[in-house]
């Protein structure tokens, strides 16, 4: 798909979120191949002059990687432990596999509240700007172990969309564990038909069938459009594309890859 190329390589700043479907195995673990294949991608876009921030989702699974706790992850409690304690392995992860390149990485955990805050908000945007330029990988997730519904943003979607929106990103990838959007759900349906280009995000809700959410994750496909809504007003377009799937942004580039790309509003 050349319009997936054009978009990648015109854009300089881009924000990537990894979904927790993407970063787990079918036991409900971390899949390192995976993980390592998507810190390899980046890498390749750091040595083409792209600026990176990581949204990583993915401390859950982690947490119960550690402990082995997956039958109590229906707890909300016991899941914000599990965050805590995966959020340590999650950055582990990273630290180790972009040390491979030699590249150093940052923990920043927000809120929604961080996003609502003026002088919050100047923060976030000095220390993104800071580690960019010292040539550092943010890597963004949500303070899940402080966080109750009335300072929780939601899911890893709308703050990868926040997050792209206040650092004035050039282009947002979410990497999910389905190919795009269908105009009906490709996991129930095989005649389901990929949306390659969407113009309007806020008129394809009401006119697909929305699927389900992951078990651990807090999104599902209805998220991920409404993320592509809210960065397309301010002309950021969005890719969505099969993490799972070994070196889709490297696909992508090349002209092979597929996925869905939502233009953003004033056409950058």
């Amino acid at each position: 798909m050349e319009q997936l190329k054009d978009c990648i390589l015109g854009s300089r700043k881009i924000v990537i979120k990894i979904g927790s479907n993407v970063l787990s195995d079918s036991n409900g673990t971390v899949n390192r191949k995976v993980t390592h294949n998507i810190v390899d991608q980046v890498n390749a876009l750091l040595s083409m002059g792209k600026q990176v921030i990581l949204v990583s989702s993915g401390a859950g699974i982690c947490g119960v990687g550690a402990i082995n706790k997956w039958s109590r992850r229906g707890d909300m409690n016991y899941k914000q432990a599990l965050c805590a304690i995966g959020q340590v392995e999650l950055m582990m992860a990273y630290k180790e596999y972009f040390g491979d390149y030699g590249v150093h990485v940052a923990q920043m955990l927000l809120t929604r509240d961080d996003f609502n805050d003026h002088h919050r908000t100047l923060n976030i945007r000095n220390t993104m700007f800071t580690l960019i330029d010292e040539g550092v990988v943010p890597i963004i997730n949500e303070n899940d172990t402080v966080c109750v519904e009335e300072i929780k943003i939601g899911d890893n979607d709308t703050l990868a969309a926040s997050t792209a929106i206040l650092w004035n990103a050039d282009l947002l990838i979410i990497l999910s564990d389905i190919d795009g959007v269908f105009d009906k759900d490709p996991k129930a349906n095989d005649d389901a038909r990929l949306i390659e280009t969407v113009k309007s995000a806020e008129d394809l809700i009401s006119s697909i069938s929305i699927g389900e959410k992951s078990s651990f994750g807090t999104g599902g496909i209805e998220t991920k459009i409404e993320s592509a809504a809210k960065v397309n007003k301010f002309g950021i377009p969005m890719i969505l594309l099969n993490g799972a799937n070994e070196n889709i942004i490297r696909d992508c580039i090349e002209g092979t890859g597929r996925g869905t790309l939502f233009l953003g509003k004033t056409g950058k």
